[in-house]
């Protein structure tokens, strides 16, 4: 046994999250696992380890999933921050609203919200695509799913950012984040049933909570990560089709004249650039690595799109195909704490693409802005300067 190689890299470096898969490939030919004493965590780099790594929740704890521990002590108890037995029965409260039988109902809501925003953009004959449809449309859905109202209803966006920054190191851009996130922590800490649109999702999880389907004093952490961990992803998703379809005319083309690759576009999407661009684990115990130790009690960076990328497991990684189909992509995560919101998230990208290769033969874009994000890596501005439509 030995210990993992080292590198000097740093992980957030604005100029790594901003294009993080050359790091990513360097430190993934240096081995499985890597030491970086910069971010003092352990990569995970390649595919069948971080596969394995999120399945064996017993020496990989979801107890800390951010990179600094006032995140992840707020985070303590909720769902996406506990191991089983404890995350089984919250697991099962906030996916009972995003079943596939529930999510059944929603398909053709879904599908004509997608279609009618889509459809205006389309006339219009150009816009700003993060803005008009990655961010409008999954808000819109979430807000009216949830039943968000009033000054919640006007801060999505913003909270939905925040949640995801704070989960980084303590660098600039958490503490910045960390007085925003701190406001959704407290409306969900307040937050009661007649906050919530009547008939809404949010409410019958209030509901449930009286009728003690739900643990008393969860309703709000429940909500809470329906809006923390799915907003900003979806809009991260969102744009990235948008971005990827315009620059492989080609690809699009294979969509357009085959609608049952509609799913399997977006599966390329996520696989190719994943929402998510690294997330955390604590190991329990000394754990062994194709011959490397990684220590008990050591964080653990989950490097989502070096797994995406790895030629070990994907022909020709680096290039955008549709016809892949890698329904085993990393970007949702695996195990049991595999993304409880992919349904929904499928769902809304799959409408998007539906309806943009229904409607468009060709998409010309501007140059993509990015900002620099902790875990998100999405698309800021992205200008649609002409739709050439069908």
């Amino acid at each position: 046994m030995s210990e993992p190689p080292s590198s000097d890299v740093d992980l957030f470096a604005d100029e790594v999250v901003l294009d993080p898969s050359p790091v990513h490939a360097e430190l993934r030919d240096m081995g499985p696992v890597v030491h970086l004493p910069r971010n003092d965590v352990y990569a995970l780099t390649r595919y069948d380890v971080i596969r394995d790594a999120l399945a064996d929740w017993n020496s990989y704890s979801s107890t800390s999933i951010a990179f600094n521990p006032a995140a992840n002590e707020a985070l303590a108890g909720t769902s996406l921050a506990s191991d089983p037995p404890v995350h089984t029965g919250l697991r099962a409260t906030l996916t009972e609203n995003l079943s596939p039988r529930a999510l059944r109902g929603l398909k053709g809501w879904i599908e004509a919200k997608a279609d009618s925003l889509v459809a205006e953009l389309v006339r219009q004959g150009s816009f700003e695509a993060v803005d008009a449809l990655a961010r409008a449309f999954p808000l819109e859905v979430v807000a009216d799913l949830i039943g968000f109202t009033g000054h919640v209803r006007a801060n999505m966006l913003r909270w939905g950012q925040a949640a995801m920054q704070v989960l980084g190191p303590m660098n600039q851009r958490t503490a910045e984040n960390f007085p925003i996130a701190g406001e959704l922590y407290a409306w969900c800490s307040e937050v009661t049933a007649d906050d919530l649109a009547e008939g809404s999702v949010g409410r019958g999880i209030f509901d449930a909570e009286a009728r003690g389907t739900v643990p008393e004093g969860t309703a709000g952490h429940i909500i809470h990560q329906y809006l923390g961990a799915g907003v900003d992803t979806t809009i991260a998703a969102i744009g990235n089709i948008v971005a990827l379809l315009a620059a492989h005319p080609d690809q699009f083309g294979r969509v357009r004249a085959d609608p049952s690759l509609v799913p399997a576009a977006f599966n390329e999407v996520l696989r190719y650039w994943p929402p998510v661009n690294v997330w955390g684990r604590v190991t329990t115990r000394d754990v062994e690595i194709e011959g490397s130790v990684v220590p008990a009690g050591a964080q653990i960076a989950v490097l989502l799109g070096a797994g995406n990328r790895d030629p070990r497991h994907y022909e020709n990684p680096d290039a955008f195909l549709v016809e892949r189909n890698p329904v085993d992509h990393l970007s949702f995560g695996y195990g049991p704490h595999g993304c409880a919101g992919q349904g929904l998230a499928r769902l809304e990208a799959h409408a998007v693409i539906e309806s943009l290769s229904r409607r468009v033969k060709r998409l010309v874009v501007g140059p993509e802005v990015r900002v620099p994000g902790n875990i998100t890596r999405s698309i800021e501005v992205l200008p649609v300067l002409e739709v050439v439509p069908v």
